[in-house]
Order: structure tokens, then C-alpha cells, then sequence
């Protein structure tokens, strides 16, 4: 056994595992608990490979995941950064993250979902398979459906060749709870299940402006105000996608702004006009999606 000491700053320092936590605080907002979560996992990880470099015997980290939540809350993002933290520590050798969804796994007819499974488990090789929305996998109710089949695949792969790829299943709370339950032999080859709150409409508005910021658009005063009003009446309403949700209403009110602008040719247009997005732009084009 290997008895040398080791820097624990040098180490961490050969990886890149600061830069990509502190890009995950960044480039999204909120998220406390899902950013404790990610730097619990990478702690474990980075201590876990120094032990084997000691020679230090213990059982290799289970690296699967669950990331449940309503859609726009960030889980393919931090399924992206989970994919460079699992490279820069040596878990994985590619470093990519494939996404997939039931219609890149199961097929319409017999003998058809293996090979497009395995298919899929191949590109995923060396990297992250992330499959969103996992629940529609398996539909009980419908006997010819062959959901089971690319799940049974998919076990096999979780656990004979988990240091080759590692799974994230990723959907909404309850059906994926529901989906667990009927599911066993998968729950217990998940390690790390990781929740994603909704955001709150201060977090929306900071990531609207984010959204505008970087395609050079601002909101003016009255527009905040009335974008706040928007985003507290669509959180009540019925499939609200969080940021989605926002993006889709800057997109009209992008729109709005053009047609206004357009309305009133022949003037001088200055910066300021073209940038700004007015309060009417956002009443008038805020219709629920």
C-alpha cells in the first residue's frame, strides 16, 4: 500500500472540477439544493479515486442517477456538467452526454426494440446516457408494448458495465416515484437521486434577463413589472415548463416588439427603441402557453 502523502489542493487543482462547479453557480440560478447535492457527489468521487491511488480497498461508488423534476429546472444542463465531472476524475473516458427519450429505445413491433436499444447503449458508451421522461418506458397497461424489454436491456448494461456508462433518468416527481415502485431492479441500481425545485418568480425574472442579456435585449421598468405579473399567473396555470415557459414568453414579446416597431415606419429608430422591450410588448403577447 502506498503510504505517501497527498496534497489534497494539488490534486483537486489537476482536475478541472472547480471551474465546472463554479460554472454550474453561474450559468444557473437557484438550485441550492441540486448545487449541494452535485458538490456532495464530486467530494465522494475525487476522495474515492485518492483512496485507490493509496491502495486504500472500498467499493466503487455507485454512479447512476435520478434527477426528478417539472421540465426547465435545469437537468440536462446539470447532466452536462455531471458528464465533466465523471470524465475529469477518470469515471468515464469519453466525457459526453447522450439524451434520449422512449422513441430512441423502444420500437413498434417484435424483435424491433433490441437493436435499437442496443444501439443507443453503443453511442452512449464512455459517457452519460441521460433518458428524460423514463416513466413512459413502461406502460403495464398495454400488453404488446416492449417498454419491458429495453428496460430489462438497460439493467443488464447498469450493472455489468457500469464502469463503461453511466445512466441518469430524468421526469416528473411522482410518475418517476411511480415508475421506481414498478420498477425495482432499477431503483436499486440508482445511487443518487437528486430533486429540481421549481423556480420562484424572482429566479425566472434574473434568468429572463439572462436570456435577453445575451441576445441584447432589455426589459424597461414597467416591463419587469409586467412580466412578473405574467410569470406569477402561469406558475398557477397548467404545464408550466419553468425557464421554457419564460422563453416561450420573451419570444412573443420579442415578436410584439418587431411588429410595433414595424407599425411605426418612417420614424428614426434609435438603439435604445430597438433594445428595449416595453410593457405593452409583454401584456400583449403574454398569452398562455
Amino acid at each position: 500500500m502506498n503510504t505517501s502523502p497527498i496534497n489534497l489542493q494539488e490534486e483537486y487543482a489537476k482536475t478541472e472540477i472547480s471551474k465546472i462547479l463554479n460554472l454550474l453557480d453561474e450559468e444557473l440560478v437557484g438550485l441550492a439544493p441540486v448545487k449541494s447535492r452535485i458538490r456532495e457527489i464530486a467530494a465522494l468521487l475525487l476522495i474515492d479515486k485518492l483512496r485507490k491511488n493509496l491502495g486504500i480497498t472500498s467499493g466503487s461508488p455507485g454512479l447512476h442517477m435520478s434527477f426528478t423534476g417539472s421540465p426547465g429546472t435545469g437537468k440536462t444542463t446539470v447532466g452536462l456538467k455531471m458528464a465533466d465531472i465523471l470524465y475529469q476524475l477518470g469515471y468515464i473516458k469519453k466525457g459526453h452526454l447522450l439524451t434520449v427519450t422512449r422513441d430512441d429505445l423502444v420500437g413498434q413491433y417484435i424483435g424491433h426494440t433490441a437493436p435499437k436499444t442496443k444501439e443507443v447503449l453503443k453511442k452512449a458508451m464512455g459517457g452519460v446516457l441521460f433518458i428524460d421522461e423514463a416513466y413512459y418506458l413502461y406502460k403495464p397497461d398495454n400488453e404488446r408494448d416492449y417498454g419491458s424489454e429495453a428496460i430489462e436491456i438497460l439493467l443488464q448494461v447498469m450493472e455489468n458495465q457500469r464502469d463503461e456508462l453511466v445512466v441518469i433518468l430524468a421526469g416528473y416527481k411522482k410518475p418517476m416515484d411511480k415508475f421506481y415502485q414498478s420498477n425495482p431492479g432499477l431503483s436499486s441500481r440508482i445511487a443518487n437521486h437528486i430533486d429540481f425545485p421549481d423556480y420562484t418568480v424572482d429566479e425566472l425574472l434574473k434568468i429572463s434577463k439572462i436570456m435577453l442579456d445575451e441576445q441584447q435585449y432589455q426589459l424597461t421598468a414597467q416591463a419587469e413589472i409586467a412580466l412578473g405579473k405574467y410569470i406569477e399567473k402561469r406558475k398557477e396555470k397548467p404545464l408550466f415548463a419553468n425557464a421554457r415557459s419564460v422563453k416561450n414568453a420573451l419570444d412573443r414579446a420579442r415578436m410584439r416588439q418587431a411588429n410595433r416597431i414595424f407599425d411605426s415606419r418612417g420614424e428614426v429608430l434609435t438603439k435604445k427603441e430597438l433594445v428595449n422591450l416595453e410593457a405593452e410588448d409583454i401584456l400583449q403577447s403574454t398569452v398562455f402557453d
